[in-house]
């Protein structure tokens, strides 16, 4: 995920505010297998010798020498015309960008000679090449190619036998290294892993195994007994089958499906946050369009929702007041923003905060903004409880119920994306045309380089000072901007109020329909469905065509639109696995889904220190990154599973 600090990407916690914790459950004797497992195979893993190599250079730079890095090839362009040749390159990722130049070949000395000079470009995306003569300066040809990492590579240019037509063609001198090696061989351990977990879940509960199982713990326990203070005055031995068999399933009420979401959530966070390998697709987009981490913020967000409709309904049960459960909230809200302030403001560790650069928007202020609001809003509606609804007689109406019920709500909603819309696309920007919505710099033939963000950038500028936004923002890699702009800005926060408040809605589809599991998948999917069906009208199914496009760092409507869509279809999948047929425990993701706030702020500080980081005998390698991220986050897992077993949760 994005750094929201100097040198840092943003990191985006998990919520379950308020949400009352349910009685915990025992580990099986299979999950503790897997976990031992895991703990090996990450010891394993440190000592895997790098497979590729790494690094995220997006501008192609001209050098003397071949040393590559990640995501880097050699490119020699080999010059038989007379006339010199300027190579300019465009990634096929960059939006009706202009075209940057990557230097200049010489034209041949002599005939039978050639005029050659060494590039090094990006492998990440396919580019475009652009060979222009500097004489009259036609274009002689556009040569579209996706290089490979670490490969060498010539590009021919020369005269057929017509001395007007030029032809270039791109010949792989050194084949690439496959640096996707890394990736597949992580899935095939922990793949593995869970397999063998699962297969060892079904021997265990064998009737043979069973059996086998209680002999050897009766054996263990009768010579524990033997070696004991027997006879002693006063004692008293406890049954021998009280120590045996497992104690019997407490119930609870908390939903497994709902902490396995967040911690899915939270598991990509962490890894994205500590590099993801290195690999483009665990970075986020550079403007419109999807990458993993841009995931999995808007789904904390949601699940934060859904949480504020079960903790709200379940306290309003057991007679707390409207007035005490605001001032909780307001509190809460308020620790929220602090901690984020602290933690993505590295120089506490220094001194004292300096007002001169310091950041205000962040990502846990932005959870405690739109919990603050969701939260307020379903106060004013909630209630306590619902069993009059099984009393209600059946009319038209009855399949809206969960919706009509809170229609003052679904009313500011509507209220607070007007505003959005309307700032949006209404807003005056000085130097940038109305309704703007692209990343600026070399962005739209580079007419609008101080545009980013259109009235977003605009507003967070104005309102909070440039020095006190995000100073390295996406859009840098691709689009070479130079604004600042602050993904977690104030415009945004609207369109999260409302991711949050499509949590809410599955929260209150939950409640109405209690155990009722197939009206809850099928509301769930019904509102996937709707949701997908306005992100398709506002894309046009397009990146960058449609109305409003998928927008991470606008957090435009189609954004929060389509991810809301994922998350109840997740949703769906999760709830009908663990809490319907029980095939699934969530293990090992609900652990940290149920200390999600302890995970993020402690993978936050600790971030730099050992088993979470290394020095790495060769930090060019994605093989060595990878598995330095994957043993880190693994870690916060093992973490977080000791924490369960010791009933240790924070909670603000």
């Amino acid at each position: 995920m994005e750094k929201r600090k100097p040198k840092k990407k943003s990191k985006y916690p998990s919520s379950g505010l308020g949400v009352q914790r349910g009685q915990l459950n025992e580990m099986t004797q299979s999950q503790k297998c897997m976990f031992s497992c895991a703990a090996i195979a990450l010891i394993v893993a440190v000592c895997v010798a790098p497979l590729t190599a790494e690094i995220t250079i997006s501008v192609f730079h001209h050098q003397k020498h071949n040393i590559l890095k990640m995501d880097e090839a050699l490119l020699t362009v080999s010059n038989e015309l007379d006339t010199e040749l300027v190579v300019s390159w465009k990634s096929e990722r960059c939006y009706q960008c202009l075209y940057q130049q990557l230097g200049v070949v010489p034209g041949a000395p002599s005939p039978g000679q050639l005029g050659s000079v060494d590039f090094v470009v990006s492998t990440q995306h396919e580019i475009t090449l652009q060979l222009n003569s500097t004489t009259v300066n036609p274009q002689l040809c556009m040569v579209p190619f996706h290089f490979g990492e670490h490969g060498n590579y010539s590009l021919w240019v020369k005269n057929l036998n017509d001395s007007s037509v030029v032809n270039c063609s791109v010949v792989t001198d050194t084949e690439p290294t496959n640096s996707y090696i890394p990736i597949l061989v992580a899935f095939l351990i922990f793949g593995g892993l869970f397999l063998v977990s699962a297969i060892g879940r079904i021997i265990l509960r064998l009737d043979v195994v069973k059996s086998i199982l209680f002999r050897l713990g009766g054996s263990m326990e009768t010579e524990r007994l033997i070696n004991s203070e027997l006879g002693s005055p006063g004692r008293t031995v406890p049954p021998l089958t009280d120590n045996i068999l497992p104690p019997p399933p407490r119930p609870s009420k908390r939903l497994r499906s709902l902490d396995t979401f967040r911690g899915i959530s939270l598991i990509i966070m962490v890894f994205v946050n500590y590099g993801g390998g290195r690999y483009w697709f665990f970075r986020h987009e550079s403007w419109n369009g999807l990458t993993v981490a841009d995931l999995v913020f808007p789904w904390f967000v949601f699940i934060m929702g859904t949480s504020v409709a079960l903790s709200i309904n379940s306290l309003l049960c057991v007679g707390s007041s409207r007035g005490s459960l605001l001032r909780k909230v307001v509190w809460r809200s308020l620790q929220l923003f602090i901690i984020g302030v602290i933690i993505i403001n590295p120089s506490y560790c220094q001194g004292a905060l300096s007002w001169d650069n310091l950041r205000i928007p962040g990502v846990l202020q932005r959870l405690a903004w739109s919990y603050l609001v969701v939260a307020c809003l379903d106060l004013m509606v909630a209630k306590g409880h619902l069993d009059f609804l099984t009393t209600l007689p059946a009319t038209w109406w009855s399949p809206f119920l969960d919706i009509l019920m809170y229609w003052p709500v679904w009313l500011g909603l509507v209220f607070l994306e007007i505003i959005w819309l309307y700032l949006t696309f209404q807003l005056h920007v000085p130097g940038c045309p109305t309704g703007y919505l692209g990343p600026g710099g070399i962005g739209d033939m580079g007419l609008y380089a101080n545009c980013t963000g259109g009235a977003a950038g605009y507003i967070d500028r104005w309102l909070l000072g440039e020095n006190h936004i995000y100073q390295n923002p996406s859009s840098r890699v691709i689009y070479a901007t130079h604004m600042p702009y602050d993904p977690e800005g104030v415009l945004g926060s609207i369109n999260s109020i409302l991711m949050a408040f499509l949590g809410l809605q599955a929260g209150k589809i939950i409640l109405h329909y209690r155990d009722l599991h197939k009206s809850i998948m099928s509301r769930f999917l019904i509102w996937g469905f709707f949701l997908g069906a306005i992100s398709a009208l506002l894309t046009k199914c397009s990146t960058d065509q449609g109305f409003i496009p998928v927008n991470k760092n606008l957090w435009s409507l189609s954004y929060v639109t389509t991810l809301a869509c994922l998350a109840f279809v997740l949703l769906m999948l999760l709830y009908y696995v663990i809490d319907v047929k029980k095939w699934w425990s969530g293990a090992p993701f609900y652990y940290p889904g149920t200390n999600s706030i302890l995970v993020y702020v402690g993978h936050e500080v600790f971030e730099e220190y050992f088993p979470f980081r290394w020095r790495m005998a060769n930090s060019q390698s994605h093989a060595e990154h990878l598995t330095q991220n994957l043993v880190a986050t693994s870690c916060w897992v093992i973490i977080s599973y000791v924490l369960y077993r010791k009933k240790i949760f924070w909670k603000i």
